[in-house]
């Protein structure tokens, strides 16, 4: 479909634009994908996003949905509202099946597209390391269905305590346990310790809130291993001091509708939420590619796939190398840059620039909460950070990476309100068998 027409003509979505211009299709819009599309509004070319959501979530602060800190709206946007401004970008609502190399067309549910050059930012999602029974009874958190069910789970444990008049059972509804000490677990674990000791703490009767057990369990011997041994070492002070049991060193070996084994130990619980590993997505199987054992599939210092030099995979779906040879962290920064990266290396293409250099990550930092008061932040890999400095420079710093304006006021707005009141306003039941 050429731009002079109008949008309510018919067009061939398995064919390139009538303009002939290059046609890119972007599968995802995550960081890495929207970033690509942003990157390339105004160029020379015609571009697609598919998605098989409508809206670009802001993953980093999806614990907080999960912990009725925030919203699902507060941290999601509609792709069409982020993308309005780009005139040659479109977007298509649709879940991708396969990709047909050779012909150059992707295949969605209902219709083909036809692609010049393709962009695979399809994300990753929970690995369970060979135990995929285990999901049922300990999910993931990796979408706002997968938060909001969570954070029903975690509220309707209270609300089920509330009324338990077996102390057994009432202490098995009131035990949490986070498996998976990285960022997400670190920040899920003192989310639900300050939800519990301060937001809750003066609702129930019959339950003291502030008397919940929440676990923590790693496999490995430290918090937040990607972060320097010092900063791990506050992090799980801090989470100490909000009254979280840290165990290290001990792996999972079972998870069930009672609970879990940490070691040889069963802890009983009613609430268990998985934070220990991802997976790729099916991209590798789409191309028939090179994948290493978490799918990620393997990529050329350019990101094309080798064999295709018109096919790109960014963010948690590429296993891309560092100068030294190591893989890229799965972190929105990567996926950003590598995204950016993608599209400029696509203007020089198709508008006959040099080349641009390799892919090199520039490591700006990583930062992880633990609580009001206390984060760890490593910038720059040379300066670090912790305590009440690092919080305030993490809620700046996620606040601006939010999308949109409204967004951003609002979650400036609402971690305000809950700062001075210690109060937390998404503490709401729904779905599950309450939505009638």
């Amino acid at each position: 479909m050429s731009h002079a027409q109008s949008a309510s003509e018919p067009h061939d979505l398995a064919s390139p634009p009538a303009s002939r211009r290059p046609h890119v299709v972007i599968v995802g819009a995550g960081f890495g994908g929207l970033t690509a599309a942003q990157r390339l509004a105004g160029a020379p070319v015609d571009v697609t996003v598919i998605d098989r959501r409508n809206y670009h979530l802001f993953q980093p602060l999806l614990y907080q949905v999960a912990t009725a800190g925030l919203s699902p709206a507060q941290i999601a946007m509609p792709i069409r509202s982020v993308l309005r401004d780009a005139a040659n970008v479109r977007v298509l609502m649709g879940r991708v099946s396969g990709v047909d190399v050779a012909g150059r067309t992707v295949h969605t549910d209902g219709h083909d597209v036809g692609y010049d050059y393709l962009i695979l930012a399809t994300g990753a999602r929970h690995s369970y390391f060979g135990h995929d029974d285990w999901e049922q009874y300990a999910p993931g958190l990796k979408k706002i269905d997968d938060a909001t069910a969570i954070r029903r789970r975690i509220l309707t444990a209270f609300e089920a305590a509330e009324t338990e008049r077996d102390p057994a059972v009432r202490r098995r509804l009131l035990n949490f346990i986070i498996i998976g000490a990285g960022p997400t677990g670190v920040e899920l674990a003192g989310a639900i310790a300050e939800l519990a000791r301060r937001a809750l703490a003066r609702d129930f009767r019959q339950i003291d809130p502030r008397a919940a057990r929440i676990v923590l369990v790693e496999a490995g011997s430290r918090v937040l291993s990607a972060f320097p041994e010092a900063l791990s070492e506050r992090a799980y002070t801090s989470l100490q001091r909000l009254g979280v049991e840290v165990r290290l060193g001990v792996p999972v070996t079972a998870v069930d509708a009672e609970g879990v084994v940490v070691g040889s130990e069963r802890i009983a619980s009613a609430t268990v939420i998985w934070a220990a590993g991802v997976r790729a997505s099916s991209a590798a199987k789409w191309l028939k590619a090179d994948a290493d054992r978490a799918g990620r599939i393997r990529v050329q210092p350019d990101l094309s796939v080798p064999g295709h030099d018109n096919v790109f995979v960014i963010g948690d779906t590429a296993l891309a190398l560092d100068p030294a040879g190591n893989p890229y962290p799965g972190l929105a920064p990567v996926a950003k840059q590598q995204g950016a990266y993608v599209a400029d290396l696509l203007r020089a293409r198709v508008t006959g620039r040099a080349a641009v250099r390799p892919f090199v990550y520039r490591d700006w930092g990583a930062m992880a909460t633990i609580g009001r008061n206390h984060a760890v932040a490593h910038l720059f890999s040379r300066y670090r950070f912790s305590g009440l400095f690092a919080w305030l420079l993490w809620g700046l710093v996620h606040i601006m990476f939010l999308a949109g304006f409204r967004n951003r006021l609002i979650v400036l707005m609402d971690w305000t309100w809950s700062y001075v009141t210690f109060q937390s306003g998404a503490r709401l039941i729904t779905g599950g068998s309450n939505s009638d």
